[in-house]
């Protein structure tokens, strides 16, 4: 029986892949079955190449409509970046943070809520936008 030492062992390789591009009507399909915050987070994903986890950690300082920047923090790698904000996602984004603002200041700001506010909560209602 041979013994074979680990030296002459040779690893497989990987096989390269291309990445999968969708055309321009495709991303416009899926764009046209989506609405709401659905649709402004797969543009954001799609238009400003937002990773997933990158995109639901955003926070509204995170965004900078003046300039059209969005700022991902602790992205892959544990590193910072820029990337641009989608000029198709400027409107409907401002708009759903608007709609978010007018109910937090609804149900916490108010006083008068039924329901408890965690105090961060209460905290950033108060924190300019």
């Amino acid at each position: 029986m041979k013994v074979i030492s680990v030296d002459d062992v040779v690893r497989a390789k990987r096989p390269h892949r291309l990445p999968v591009v969708l055309t321009r009507q495709e991303v416009r399909s899926i764009l046209g079955c989506l609405d709401g915050s659905n649709w402004i987070m797969t543009m954001l994903l799609y238009g400003a190449g937002l990773r997933l986890m990158e995109c639901l950690r955003l926070r509204v300082k995170d965004i900078d409509f003046s300039t059209n920047q969005i700022v991902v923090r602790a992205g892959k790698g544990d590193k910072d970046r820029h990337t641009i904000l989608p000029e198709a996602a400027k409107e409907p984004l401002a708009k759903h943070l608007d709609l978010i603002r007018t109910f937090a200041n609804h149900r916490c700001g108010s006083g008068r809520s039924t329901i408890d506010c965690h105090p961060a909560a209460r905290l950033a209602i108060s924190l300019p936008f």
